[in-house]
């Protein structure tokens, strides 16, 4: 399968891989930072993930399957969402990656989609990923502060 184009996005969180890591695979965090999206997943290899709620009006369901994972490393899944308007067919599906890496009290996040069409397509996903990045890093960074 010819991936076609990838965005890519990253940003430094001041908190843990294991704060970060939280953050990706606990609905009510997710749902905090990203669009106040209902996520569901076991995170086990072949399972199934989704994202329901309200975008611009519309309702979505998004779905996809767990491809990798690696605690506090890395998390990918398949990604489609009827909103995209294609077909639910696996040619039309995206790759989603985080990957984590610690630098003394940061965490990197890169977040990596592929299969996309154009240039244009790689620009409006790394602005997507810019905000929901953004709001997770508040989201995680309140989390720590809470902590301490």
């Amino acid at each position: 399968m010819n991936r076609k184009q990838l965005a890519t996005t990253t940003i430094s969180i001041h908190a843990s891989p294991s704060a970060v890591w939280k953050a990706l695979v606990e609905p009510e965090l997710v749902k905090k930072y990203f669009h106040g999206t209902e996520m569901r997943s076991d995170f086990e290899i072949g399972s199934p993930i989704t994202f329901e709620g309200e975008w611009q009006g519309q309702h979505y369901v998004d779905k996809g399957e767990i491809l990798r994972i690696a605690p506090e490393r890395e998390l990918s899944y398949s990604f489609w969402s009827p909103l995209s308007g294609t077909e639910d067919f696996e040619d039309n599906y995206t790759h989603v990656t985080f990957h984590l890496s610690d630098y003394h009290d940061h965490t990197t996040l890169v977040v990596t989609q592929d299969n996309l069409e154009d240039d244009e397509a790689v620009v409006k996903a790394e602005g997507n990923w810019l905000n929901v990045l953004h709001d997770l890093k508040r989201v995680v960074e309140e989390e720590r502060l809470h902590v301490l």
